[in-house]
């Protein structure tokens, strides 16, 4: 699960806009928009939400889980990696 907030962190680390997840993600911007607006855990597709967290991934991202390994505890994310994502 990622939630909304995780979501707009992990963009604001990478210093992207929702138009550019869209593209590294291949998910529309309308989707990202509404998984962004959710309360809590993103709501939508599982196809989708599997699409955007993949890409956050590949872009550097590592998301943090409730109950994962973290020194501080809760949820976040980190990057694992320096550089912008690239869009093809």
């Amino acid at each position: 699960m990622i939630t909304s907030f995780q979501m707009r962190a992990a963009r604001a680390l990478l210093g992207i806009d929702q138009r550019t997840l869209a593209k590294l993600s291949g998910v529309s911007v309308p989707t990202i928009q509404r998984m962004e607006a959710s309360d809590g855990n993103v709501r939508g597709i599982v196809d989708s939400l599997t699409k955007v967290v993949d890409a956050l991934n590949r872009a550097g991202v590592e998301l943090i889980g409730e109950h994962a390994r973290s020194d501080e505890g809760g949820r976040g994310v980190r990057l694992r990696q320096p550089g912008p994502p690239q869009v093809s």
